[in-house]
């Protein structure tokens, strides 16, 4: 669990602000169990990049899902003035002196669950290399501008800029994904919520990190979103399993890279994958993201499409509220 930082002025409670010296703390050093297991050979495959300009797309993007669970778009639609005013303002936020970042920090104890946070204040032996800022951007109902911030200017512009392309390329992705089931374009979205779907965004920063063979960013896990749509920044980092392996997530300007999560793979009854990911951290750059996590609203149920269970293909997972799933998953209670 995540402690507020409300109080702790004049402390350094994020990773950012620890980050200088030649030796990484012991407690974010990675277990021998997560060091890599790539072998020497050939180079392992990339990563599906889909062209949606092309009228072949949708039928690669399905193919992707069941493949890989992870794909690159681009000619997306997303104006490349959208995305650069959203990393700006990401960045602006991370360069504010402590103190003004902890204005805005979690503090799960009070119900303030959005905001600033870093892995530093996460209980248990071992930590990612990583800070970060989250709230909900979407629907109207889901958002507190209370949490958002009021430096650097055109921070809540921007947001909401984003976040109305964000809706428009999800409606897109959840109908040519519920069209590659064999379902009706509308059937996705309206197993998810329709317009009471929750958009939350979130920014991560990875500081240069002094022993980065040592160190995760993020350590390996699947989305418990419905999908996940991220913008990098040039710093590579991102990587997925596949056979066995480590891919990396290749950096291309102008890419949106979408991540199926749990709740797509539940809903297609495992025909499609939540991809099981990592982010590695570089010893000189700084490494940033900016994804959009779609969910559906706490009190939904989410289950196998009904169309998608038969007795050939029985149901693979249980129907449950999200926030049933999302608290068991977090506190590692689900099997």
């Amino acid at each position: 669990m995540v402690r507020g930082l409300a109080g702790m002025a004049g402390v350094a409670q994020s990773v950012q602000a620890s980050s200088v010296g030649a030796q990484l703390p012991p407690e974010f050093a990675r277990s021998d169990s997560e060091h890599d297991q790539n072998q020497a050979g050939a180079a392992p495959p990339e990563i599906p990049v889909i062209d949606m300009s092309l009228s072949c797309y949708g039928a690669r993007m399905a193919e992707a899902a069941r493949e890989w669970g992870i794909f690159q778009v681009v000619n997306h639609g997303v104006p490349p003035s959208a995305v650069s005013e959203l990393q700006r303002v990401g960045r602006e936020f991370f360069a504010l002196p402590q103190a003004e970042k902890q204005r805005y920090a979690m503090d799960p104890s009070s119900g303030k669950t959005e905001g600033y946070g870093s892995t530093m204040q996460r209980g248990g032996n071992q930590k990612t290399w990583a800070d970060f800022l989250f709230h909900n951007i979407a629907p109207p109902s889901a958002v507190n501008h209370a949490v958002w911030p009021e430096n650097p200017e055109g921070y809540r512009e921007a947001n909401e800029a984003y976040c109305g392309h964000m809706r428009r390329l999800t409606r897109t992705l959840f109908e040519v994904l519920s069209a590659g089931l064999g379902l009706q374009e509308g059937a996705m979205a309206e197993a998810f919520g329709g317009d009471e779907v929750v958009f939350l965004h979130k920014i991560n920063f990875y500081p240069p990190c002094p022993q980065p063979e040592l160190a995760l960013g993020v350590a390996p896990h699947t989305d418990l979103s419905a999908l996940t749509v991220l913008v990098p920044n040039e710093v590579p980092g991102l990587q997925v399993s596949r056979d066995g392996r480590w891919c990396d997530v290749e950096y291309m300007p102008g890419a949106l890279i979408v991540h199926i999560g749990d709740q797509i793979e539940i809903l297609s009854n495992g025909r499609y994958k939540a991809v099981l990911h990592r982010t590695t951290v570089s010893k000189e750059k700084t490494r940033m993201s900016w994804p959009v996590f779609v969910e559906p609203p706490t009190e939904l149920v989410v289950g196998p499409h009904p169309r998608l269970i038969t007795g050939e293909c029985p149901a693979k997972y249980k129907a449950m509220k999200f926030k049933d799933y999302k608290y068991g998953k977090i506190n590692k209670l689900l099997q």
